[in-house]
């Protein structure tokens, strides 16, 4: 499995998952729920956008991903 694993596609679908939750319709819903359905959508881009912005290596069966979280200068 490891060695069939393409590291560019798993990225891509990280980046099209986190396109998605940006793009993502919201439901006709109020309150509370709704409070909680947007923070949910936030937190669901942040984690996809992070993982699609990584530099991803695979070295001896072991996936590392780099994910430079300092501010941009």
């Amino acid at each position: 499995m490891a060695n069939e694993l393409d590291l560019d596609a798993m990225l891509q679908r990280f980046r099209d998952r986190a396109a998605a939750v940006k793009g993502r319709n919201l439901p006709p819903i109020g309150g509370d729920e709704r409070a909680r359905f947007i923070e949910q959508a936030q937190n669901d881009f942040q984690d996809f956008a992070i993982i699609a912005d990584a530099a991803a290596t695979l070295d001896d069966g072991i996936l590392t991903l780099t994910i430079d979280l300092r501010p941009k200068s």
